[in-house]
């Protein structure tokens, strides 16, 4: 079995999709602390202009001592508004925008008072539109209170995960050594983004999943997103190699 986790993510990049495809569980680290200026609430799109941030307004207060689970949206801003205005205007005019439209003009309506719940609706549309088929698990439905890498350890004992597949920022402080005396394998995901049709000019890469949905057929976007990537074969070999 392959095993990975993550944080929720708005309007998730390519990469975070990677990562879901090649596991067999995935678990949202839903109960880990929030972090300011990450990707959990914020992301880009882009525009004529260039890139721009759409971010999902929190409450601050306190914030350090709260888990992303416990994080409310700040709704005295408009940010619904200003997000579905800022996807229809910079991709009306996108090939396949009209297929998707209704979708985000709804979501863009509802009254969000969590951001888990925006996150969490997210990641199932977009997972369905993309036919991944990955079991998905919340970090607070399982009794795993750790920290750090112990929490990785007990997060994949739980599970029945004997290996772990880490972003590529893992290598900055994942110890190896640690991990093979709690018996895991763990691989850094090396993500080469992919290059495809985009609106405004050059290729612009780390957009939002959504700059990819409206610019490139429904049956390509998985293949875009895996092409010149390590597959799940191909890491299930590795993983039995080492053992």
């Amino acid at each position: 079995m392959l095993f990975s986790a993550h944080q929720p993510a708005y309007l998730p990049w390519l990469g975070y999709f990677h990562k879901l495809a090649l596991s067999d569980k995935f678990v949202i680290l839903d109960n880990v602390q929030f972090e300011k200026n990450s990707y959990t609430n914020r992301n880009q799109i882009k525009t004529s202009n260039g890139p721009i941030w759409l971010t999902v307004p929190v409450l601050n207060t306190g914030h350090s001592d709260k888990t992303i689970r416990e994080m409310k949206i700040n709704n005295n801003e408009n940010w619904r508004d200003k997000h579905w205005k800022g996807i229809y205007f910079n991709y009306k005019k996108a090939p396949y925008f009209d297929k998707y439209a209704s979708y985000f003009e709804d979501f863009y309506t509802k009254d969000w008072v969590n951001l888990i719940d925006v996150t969490n609706e997210q990641i199932k549309f977009f997972m369905q539109e993309l036919n991944i088929n990955t079991e998905v698990i919340f970090q607070s439905t399982l009794a795993v209170h750790s920290k750090k890498q112990q929490l990785i350890v007990d997060l994949c004992h739980n599970c029945g995960a004997n290996n772990f597949i880490f972003g590529a920022q893992g290598k900055e402080y994942a110890d190896e050594e640690f991990f093979k005396k709690n018996n895991l394998e763990i691989y850094f995901q090396n993500y080469k983004h992919p290059i495809y049709v985009q609106q405004y000019g050059g290729f612009v890469q780390n957009m939002s999943i959504i700059d990819l949905l409206f610019n490139i057929p429904k049956n390509c976007i998985l293949d875009i997103i895996l092409s010149d990537n390590i597959s799940k074969s191909e890491l299930e070999k590795i993983f039995k190699e080492k053992k």
